[in-house]
């Protein structure tokens, strides 16, 4: 796990575990396609006729340049909203052979997951987390 300043195009650090298959991975990072077409985390900016547009510096450099975003702020930034959906299963297919890879963050415990999971599993669910709590657990 190591933390990312540059990843979130929030400009809010953010750790990422370095799992195989991930975006933590910088060659598959570097592999996808360069996009925003979620636009969750797109920040506004006032176009020159006045109106509201919207930009994120994950979004393919020339795009975010057009709209008078600084190139500099697209160093390093990787798209959260794909990422993170990736992550729970609804990562998009983008052509035949490259479906959106997933981007875990955590928090601060994030060693402490082991204490979650069951001796000789790999997994943990809720009720785990729960039973780690000393809460009592619903059959």
């Amino acid at each position: 796990m190591r933390r990312r300043p540059r990843v979130s195009p929030t400009g809010l650090p953010f750790k990422v575990l370095h799992l195989p298959d991930t975006l933590a991975d910088p060659d598959l990072a570097a592999r996808r396609p360069r996009r925003c077409d979620l636009g969750y985390l797109r920040v506004s900016y006032r176009r020159d006729d006045g109106t509201l547009g919207y930009r994120c510096p994950a979004e393919p450099v020339a795009d975010y340049v057009a709209k008078g975003g600084d190139p500099a702020d697209t160093e390093g930034r990787l798209c959260l909203c794909n990422g993170l959906l990736a992550t729970i299963g609804l990562g998009q297919r983008l052509s035949s052979d490259f479906t959106e890879p997933a981007l875990v963050t955590a928090g601060a415990e994030a060693t402490e997951l082991s204490q979650l999971v069951p001796p000789g599993e790999n997994t943990y669910f809720a009720a785990d987390v729960i039973r780690q709590l000393g809460l009592p657990v619903s059959p």
